[in-house]
């Protein structure tokens, strides 16, 4: 609408002025090398109009003619980078496709075309993964990495090509680095704060954990958790050089998570031993509200270690009152029950246990019975015991441990251990033992990967070591590029995996025996 007026308005006054000119036509003389022009005013305006015009466009043909290399060669390059761009999509499609062959000769096409784009680098070693063209990915991921609009996603590549051939220090490197050049970038954070779990390095994990807090990454329940878990950790390491120290940081971990057992456990096992039992039960008595835990009810029993049977057993009903009806309550009284030779309490806390029995419930029962003089009702509890229900246990994607331990060995996660009762498919095999004194530690194979699009693996044949398959196992980019996250691995998720002795992860293992 406001155009419209303006256009009017615009319109009126040249018609008025024209008008104005009209009724004024004047005279115009122009004397020139001895000839003279007589004309009125409106021609003249109009010829000097015509004249301007005239001059514009002879300056502008002139231009144009001057320009005219330089607007060819523009032409050209547009030209190029049509073509380029139009091989790059083209490439990608192909690379989602699994067509390798036109995948390299769009790769090709776009780095003679875009030779300073980003993306014909991306494109190029996509296409090399997709080829099994190992040298060919790192060369690209590489010159990736020596951009400065590029060098992370050169790096987490070069990360990933690190671990397809098990190399675990150059991974860490290439982790390191882009880690320190972007403190907020969440796969390489994790990477280092794994890898330093891995080598025992409990205060190094303690300050990538603290950058990870201070950069906004992890939420502060998350930070407290994770912080405990890695205290504790620190603490049962140096039990043995530095008690008063373990003592101190078991404390500490209890405070930021009261749930956390094996912290509760700890440290109330050790503020007994220093005397502090007051303290020490305070602790284990505020955990065991939380979370009741057979570590609990034993480090509680065992708070003054001069107290009869029956003392411990006075306490541990105690214990028992503070999670009524759970069934570790009944547990630990029975278990307290039968050190104490009160038999008919024993049964009593295990009677609607009986029912439905677990494998400890039934073990109890047998040691019940064999102690009261029923060796043929013992005989039938330990049968059952073969066949009944698991109990909890410490277990971390599909890994049975005796004892807590604050990573995964199987993927390297951090609190990965929950006190759960095994799937099914693992009822029937043993509990893993630890490993043997002097096993070789090593780095874990698997830590979390950076953000770039390479797809999964096939799995190796079975007779293939696990080394040997990750450096012979061909690559495949997924057709999302760059955006999407890269799986680890073929693998059985952690609820249906059968329980296998992890390779890797054994100096964490040790560290704790």
């Amino acid at each position: 609408m406001i155009r419209v007026v303006v256009f009017l308005i615009a319109t009126v006054t040249l018609a008025l002025g024209v008008v104005w000119l009209a009724d004024r036509p004047g005279q115009v003389a122009i004397t020139w090398l001895g000839y003279r022009t007589d004309t009125s005013v409106m021609v003249a305006i109009v010829a000097i109009g015509v004249a301007a015009a005239l001059a514009v466009m002879l300056w502008s043909l002139t231009r144009a003619l001057f320009r005219s290399p330089q607007l060819f060669a523009y032409a050209m390059r547009e030209r190029q980078k049509r073509k380029g761009y139009d091989a790059l999509s083209r490439g990608l499609i192909a690379i989602g496709a699994g067509d390798v062959r036109a995948a390299l000769r769009h790769a090709e096409t776009a780095e003679k075309s875009l030779a300073a784009e980003p993306l014909a680098l991306l494109l190029r070693a996509q296409t090399a993964q997709l080829n099994g063209d190992r040298a060919g990915a790192e060369d690209a991921f590489r010159a990736m990495a020596g951009r400065g609009d590029t060098r992370l996603l050169g790096l987490g590549g070069l990360f990933v090509e690190a671990q397809r051939r098990n190399d675990l220090i150059a991974a860490r490197l290439f982790a390191e680095q882009a880690a320190k050049d972007a403190p907020a970038l969440a796969w390489a954070g994790q990477a280092v704060l794994e890898f330093r779990c891995a080598e025992g390095d409990w205060e190094g994990a303690l300050a990538v954990l603290e950058q990870h807090r201070r950069g906004g990454m992890l939420t502060r329940d998350a930070g407290r958790r994770l912080r405990a878990v890695l205290l504790t950790a620190r603490a049962i390491a140096s039990e043995e050089e530095e008690r008063d120290v373990a003592r101190a940081l078991a404390v500490e971990a209890v405070k930021l998570a009261p749930d956390l057992v094996p912290a509760a456990e700890f440290a109330g096992r050790l503020l007994a031993e220093a005397g502090e039992r007051r303290k020490a039960g305070k602790i284990i008595e505020a955990a065991w509200k939380l979370n009741p835990h057979p570590d609990l009810a034993e480090a509680y029993a065992n708070l003054r270690l001069s107290d009869s049977a029956r003392d411990r057993l006075t306490r541990m009903q105690a214990l028992a009152r503070m999670a009524p009806g759970h069934t570790e309550s009944a547990l630990a009284v029975a278990r307290a029950a039968l050190d104490a030779r009160e038999f008919a309490t024993a049964r009593t806390a295990l009677e609607h246990l009986a029912k439905e029995p677990t494998q400890r419930v039934a073990m109890l029962m047998a040691e019940l019975e064999g102690l009261e003089g029923d060796e043929g009702r013992a005989r039938e509890w330990m049968a059952r015991a073969l066949h009944a229900a698991r109990d909890p246990v410490w277990t971390a994607d599909g890994f049975v441990s005796d004892r807590w331990l604050p990573v995964s060995p199987v993927t390297g996660r951090l609190d990965a251990f929950q006190w759960k009762v095994p799937v099914a498919e693992l009822s029937e095999r043993p509990l893993l033992e630890a490993e043997p004194e002097g096993q070789a530690p090593a780095l874990p194979r698997e830590v979390p990967s950076p953000p770039l699009n390479v797809a999964p693996e096939p799995a190796p044949p079975a007779a293939m070591p696990a080394a040997a398959a990750v450096a012979r196992a061909p690559m495949r980019p997924a057709p999302i590029i760059p955006l999407a996250q890269v799986p680890d691995d073929p693998g059985p998720e952690p609820e249906d995996a059968e329980l296998v002795a992890p390779g890797p992860w054994q100096r964490i293992r040790q560290l704790f025996r």
